[in-house]
């Protein structure tokens, strides 16, 4: 199975096709775009590895936005004792859902591809057969 490391939002994250990640919110993005990622630290499967200097030239990996969101509101709660001084705050990050499609080799070459889903193929239920 073919992974990629890519750097977006400071962060580094080890990718797969197919995957769905969270990343620190992509600016200017609308919902089902398609973004591309050059920053790519390193790439490979179980056999061979590519490691850039610092990026490789040439790869890239494709991916599409799911959505833009919040995350859950974490509380920042500061108090000095003794002093009747407290303080709550709270903060919500802002994050991209995508998920990745496509690993481009340093060539151009496709290293892994994920499976294309439609709305019409989800799974149904089975339907239960009566007996008379």
């Amino acid at each position: 199975m073919s992974y990629a490391v890519i750097k977006t939002g400071g962060k580094q994250y080890k990718v797969k096709s197919g995957e769905i990640i969270k990343i620190e919110k992509l600016p200017d993005s609308k919902t089902d775009a398609k973004i591309e990622f050059k920053e790519i630290l390193a790439y490979g499967d179980n056999k061979m590895i590519e490691v850039g200097t610092p990026t490789v030239q040439g790869a890239k990996v494709e991916a599409n936005l799911i959505k833009n969101s919040k995350n859950r509101t974490i509380l920042i709660f500061k108090k000095r004792r003794r002093q009747n001084s407290r303080r709550k705050n709270g903060h919500r990050q802002e994050y991209s859902m995508i998920r990745i499609n496509k690993i481009f080799s340093k060539d151009g070459k496709v290293l892994s591809e994920a499976e294309k889903i439609s709305k019409s193929s989800k799974k149904e239920a089975p339907k239960k057969e009566v007996s008379k």
